[in-house]
């Protein structure tokens, strides 16, 4: 057996003989396997390229960008149950889950390398098959942003191309609380003011300072910046990667491309959590 996998059935306890019959692990019936428990062939086969005759690096583009999607399906999983956690007051459970986030997060960040492994010259061999789609309509990643606490009800009237089942989706985003809500609804909880932005910007100055009283709100709050910190390193990064590869030429969507990208580098999900620190 190859080395990568792990043999489970040297650690499976034997299955007397009897009415069950001699069965090994995972061979019960063949109701379960590895292929079928992950939809292997389902997943494999969803990787189209649209160029004819195939550019060579068409492939690697695709597996990428359909990896993301599925981090960020992984992301909005924890992201909910760290805000709900937060609304039962588990802090331990949302640090926990917030931390994971962050090592996720920095999985994206380091597969734009090996996006940056395909040469400007490879890219345009099939860039222009892919217009007019273009990462601006990752439906999963505003989510993302919509969740956090970053709310863009614009975006539902700049693209058009929705389905009905996406902006339902964005729709129910922008209704729902955020995370920085839910972080408010900590504070209110252990008894400090949270009446505005001013309130909230004292209290998180109290935690700071008095961090044996507060240290699970103070460390539930240092999370929720690494968690911005770590979006704001994947738009760098991302931004850097697209003047690479296609310097300042339109994006495939219709924007601008690069600059368009560069004048979101400055969005926070959390703006009091990074003023605190000017305040102590």
């Amino acid at each position: 057996m190859d080395e990568e996998f792990v043999d489970f059935s040297r650690s499976q306890p034997a299955v007397a003989e009897g009415a069950e019959g001699d069965r090994q692990f995972g061979e019960e019936g063949a109701r379960l396997t590895y292929g079928s428990y992950l939809r292997v062939e389902q997943l494999l086969s969803q990787q189209v390229p649209e160029t004819s005759p195939p550019a060579h690096d068409e492939l690697l583009f695709i597996v990428i960008h359909q990896a993301y999607e599925l981090w960020f399906k992984q992301l909005l999983h924890e992201l909910e149950a760290a805000r709900n956690a937060m609304d039962e007051g588990r802090l331990w459970w949302a640090r926990h889950l917030l931390r994971r986030v962050g090592t996720i997060e920095d999985v994206l960040v380091h597969q734009i390398d090996i996006l940056e492994t395909m040469t400007p010259q490879d890219f345009l061999e099939f860039r222009h098959r892919l217009a007019p789609a273009s990462g601006f309509q990752s439906v999963q990643f505003r989510e993302l942003e919509f969740l956090s606490g970053h709310k863009d009800p614009g975006f539902l009237q700049r693209f058009k191309g929705l389905s009905a089942e996406e902006r339902a989706r964005l729709d129910r985003r922008l209704a729902e609380p955020t995370l920085w809500d839910a972080f408010v609804g900590v504070l209110a909880r252990a008894g400090l003011p949270t009446g505005d932005d001013a309130e909230v910007s004292a209290s998180l100055v109290t935690v700071a300072r008095d961090r044996g009283t507060y240290g699970d709100i103070w460390e539930l709050a240092e999370v929720l910046l690494e968690h911005d910190e770590q979006q704001a390193a994947w738009r760098a990064r991302h931004v850097t990667m697209v003047e690479r590869q296609i310097g300042t030429k339109s994006g495939t969507g219709g924007s601008s491309g690069a600059p368009y990208l560069r004048s979101r580098l400055p969005m926070r999900f959390y703006p009091l959590l990074w003023e605190m620190r000017g305040a102590l």
